[in-house]
């Protein structure tokens, strides 16, 4: 059985003005594109179709809110680095990520990183941005089923040391299930915080 049998998607918000009520809790779940971001969010929430994926990078362009139950809320946010996506459109993204660091109930920041590429000056930069002093950082390192078990310690090790004490860190596949009960409960310690 789930852990989340709430799950479901709740809107996409294109402006400040289209959040919902500024009051429960949420975490926001960001990556550079294909890093496996709507994956993680399904295999975490236990629905297979919850966030749409895709192989094609850039295709989350709004703001995505998925309920979980009990006023608990992932904000799915675009991808950065390599997105087909217009530069106008990009451009309206930095206002309204903006504002969703202003809110109240923005509990932590769920960072996906693609374990065989490692972490990157954008993944700091969006660390920054969630301001680890107020908020929590939880960085998935996934994809780890496509690393070895030599390679996963490799890349876990180097992680921890980059990071430091800005924010936690775990292997985490998507597909396999590795780390995902793991990610489940470090989801549930964010909204708590």
């Amino acid at each position: 059985m789930s852990r989340f049998p709430q799950a479901d998607f709740m809107l996409s918000v294109a402006a400040p003005a289209q959040f919902p009520a500024d009051e429960g809790s949420e975490v926001a779940f960001a990556g550079r594109s294909n890093a496996g971001k709507s994956s993680a969010i399904n295999a975490i929430a236990g629905r297979k179709a919850l966030a749409r994926t895709s192989k094609t990078p850039g295709r989350t362009q709004l703001l995505n809110y998925f309920d979980l139950g009990e006023r608990r809320r992932i904000v799915d946010l675009p991808g950065y680095g390599y997105a087909e996506v217009n530069p106008l459109e990009r451009a309206k993204w930095a206002p309204l990520i903006d504002a969703l660091r202003a809110r109240a109930s923005l509990r932590g920041l769920c960072l996906i990183v693609d374990s065989r590429r490692g972490l990157r000056d954008e993944d700091f930069g969006l660390i920054d941005w969630a301001d680890p002093g107020l908020r929590t950082v939880h960085v998935l390192l996934a994809k780890a089923d496509k690393l070895n078990q030599a390679e996963r310690a490799a890349a876990l090790a180097a992680a921890r040391q980059a990071l430091g004490q800005r924010a936690s860190v775990q292997m985490f596949s998507a597909h396999g299930g590795l780390g995902v009960r793991e990610a489940q409960d470090r989801l549930l310690q964010l909204w708590a915080a």
